[in-house]
Order: structure tokens, then C-alpha cells, then sequence
């Protein structure tokens, strides 16, 4: 079935291809391992990652020992066809150090937005929830349950209206931001991730091909 993507692709010398894998969710990138032919079908094969280990020259599976599997969602490969580009879900943290991204040091960072996008932030509450900080709010909420989050939720939707009847942008922007915040949890909590969310207001929007405009 892959047989004519795969020849296209370009090995190096010692049969082996560098593969970027990305949480299809946050698109935060994860680690960067090498793949040969074989792991490479046995990965289109299980809809798992496999990589070849260059230091033990064998397979392995992520995840095999420690249960941080990969579910692959799709595999790209670039403009020369030498490296590869895996998007998955991560069933765990990637590293062995219990990081999510092996990318965790940083060299050298310049002009750092002051912002956090909403798949930084449900990558950073999923890990709250995972790691079970004591001082964390976070993982406050993932403690006391579902009751919890929902009456946060609540209270967070009056006082986007409370601030809106006021007409005050501040206190609006402050309290949409809680909002989006206790819903993000929640989400999380009910195992609805960003992209489901996506993927239902583009069906919402798209056009069925060969309907009259009303």
C-alpha cells in the first residue's frame, strides 16, 4: 500500500531517515529520532512509532517498557524526501527524563512572546494534571473532581456577563480569560482535546458542495 511513498523517500548511508515527531494536538515537537525501513512499516503498520536506536542498532518501540506509547495520526515527508515529519498523540510524557519534549533546555531565546496560545496552555494543564504539583491550582481542581471544575465554569460564564453589562474591556478580557482557563480544565478532565473543537466548528462552516446560496 506504501510501497511507492516509501521508495520515494531517501535514506542515508547507513539505511536510516530522521524522523520529527509533533503532538498533533499542541503541535509542540516532541523528539527527533531515526527510523529505517523496517521500523518505518512497522510504524505505518500499528499505527505506533518504532525507531531504530543507533546506539544498540536494533528496533524499539516507543513506549514498549514504560507505557508512554505514540499513537500516530499522519506521516509527512519534506520537499527532498530525506526526513520525515509524524504527527501524534503522546500517551504520556516523550522523554525519559519525564518531560513532555525532549526539547526542554534552552539554548537562546529572543523577543519571548508575552502570550500563550490556547494549545500552550492545554499542553501546560494536561501536564499540571499529570505531574500532581501540591502548589498547583491546577491540579487543586483535578483533585476536587468534576463538581469543582463545572461550578468554576459557572461562575467564570457570570462574570463575563456581569462584565459585559458593564461594558468595562478590562474586566471582560480578565474574566474570558478565566474562562477559557476552567474550560480548557475541564476539557482536559472530559478528554476533549483542541482539535475536536476545531474540527466541529469547521463542519459547522463548511459549505455542502453544490448547495444554493439562501
Amino acid at each position: 500500500m506504501y510501497d511507492k511513498q516509501l521508495n520515494e523517500l531517501t535514506f542515508d548511508q547507513q539505511g536510516l531517515i530522521p524522523a520529527i515527531i509533533q503532538d498533533a494536538e499542541t503541535a509542540e515537537v516532541l523528539t527527533l529520532a531515526y527510523m529505517n525501513k523496517e521500523s518505518l512499516n512497522k510504524t505505518l503498520e500499528t499505527g505506533e512509532t518504532w525507531f531504530f536506536s543507533r546506539k544498540r542498532r536494533e528496533l524499539w518501540h516507543k513506549g514498549e517498557t514504560s507505557g508512554n506509547r505514540q499513537l500516530v495520526k499522519n506521516i509527512r515527508y519534506d520537499c527532498d524526501a530525506d526526513s520525515l515529519l509524524v504527527m501524534v498523540e503522546p500517551l504520556g510524557p516523550t522523554c525519559h527524563t519525564g518531560n513532555q519534549s525532549c526539547f526542554y533546555h534552552t539554548l537562546q531565546e529572543r523577543d519571548r512572546p508575552d502570550q500563550m496560545g490556547l494549545n500552550e496552555l492545554a499542553a501546560l494543564i494536561k501536564q499540571r494534571r499529570n505531574e500532581a504539583k501540591e502548589d498547583s491550582y491546577t491540579t487543586y481542581l483535578f483533585n476536587e473532581g468534576i463538581d469543582k471544575i463545572l461550578k468554576k465554569v459557572g461562575e467564570e460564564t457570570s462574570e463575563v456577563i456581569i462584565g459585559a453589562k458593564n461594558n468595562d474591556h478590562d474586566e471582560i478580557v480578565w474574566e474570558m480569560a478565566d474562562l477559557t482557563y476552567h474550560t480548557l480544565v475541564l476539557m482536559e478532565l472530559m478528554g476533549v482535546p483542541i482539535t475536536d473543537i476545531k474540527q466541529e466548528l469547521a463542519k459547522r462552516h463548511t459549505v455542502k458542495e453544490g448547495s444554493a446560496d439562501e
